[in-house]
Formats: C-alpha cells, sequence, structure tokens
C-alpha cells in the first residue's frame, strides 16, 4: 500500500514565547515562512521557519515554533511538564484518510481517527505516542 509520497514536513518545537524561541533560526539563516498564526481549537500560535528551497517543485523541510495561549492548553501542559523542546514530528503524506485508516487496521492508537484542520488549513491527524516509541507524530495532507 502506498500513501506517499512522504516526507518531513515540520518539526515541532514547544516555545514560551514566539519571539524568544526565533533568534536561533533568524541567526541559522532559515527563512520565516508567511505570518504568525493563531489555531483557536488547539490553543496555540505558530510560527514557521523554512530551510533553503533547491527548485519551485521543493517542499522544504520547516521548523515550526509552538507557544501555547494558556497553561490549560496542550502545548502549555507540554511546557509545564517538559520544558521547551521538540513537541512533535510532521509527515506530510499523500493519502491522509487512507494512511489513517491502514495505521488504524494496524492496531496503531490514532488520537485523531479522522483528520481535522491545522496550521495554515492544512488537514492533520495525529499519531498517539504509545504506538510510535514515545513521540509525537503528525500527519498532514500533502497539497
Amino acid at each position: 500500500m502506498k500513501f506517499g509520497p512522504i516526507h518531513v514536513d515540520h518539526i515541532g518545537i514547544a516555545v514560551e514565547s514566539l519571539e524568544g524561541g526565533s533568534t536561533f533560526w533568524r541567526l541559522l539563516g532559515l527563512s520565516e515562512h508567511g505570518e504568525d498564526e493563531l489555531v483557536e481549537d488547539q490553543g496555540v500560535t505558530t510560527r514557521f521557519f523554512s530551510t533553503n528551497v533547491a527548485s519551485e517543485d521543493d517542499h522544504p523541510t520547516k521548523i515550526e515554533l509552538l507557544e501555547p495561549t494558556s497553561t490549560d492548553t496542550p502545548i502549555g501542559k507540554f511546557l509545564v511538564k517538559k520544558g521547551k523542546g521538540v513537541q512533535q514530528i510532521c509527515f506530510r503524506v499523500g493519502d491522509l484518510n487512507g494512511l489513517i485508516a491502514h495505521l488504524i487496521e494496524h492496531d496503531i492508537l490514532m488520537i485523531d481517527t479522522v483528520p481535522r484542520k491545522g496550521a495554515g488549513g492544512k488537514m492533520i491527524a495525529f499519531v498517539h505516542p504509545k504506538s510510535t516509541g514515545g513521540v509525537l507524530v503528525e500527519l498532514t495532507q500533502a497539497a
């Protein structure tokens, strides 16, 4: 079964503030990708940085900074429990619904069994860390 192409879309990093978390990525030379976005249903404001693009067809891997809107949101709770750092890795897939069904058929525990809207209006679904060796994995549909 093929659900690709599959690429690393972004790595999500929990930060206490977008500005404070942006310094290193700017010094490294990554480009800010679009405007900050409030994703209200997830209680987070996001800021993306992109690696270099080799061609117009490339989809560069991004760094997503995640600032909680309060301490009782998923990112707020993550910061309280684990502190700043990598919160999730996201894979861009060609067939999100098909992959979710495939994973469920193989007893993978999903947080989202139906895709929902995430940052940038992309459809996303999360895989529970219990099924991935402790890593929160986000899946997103390729554009």
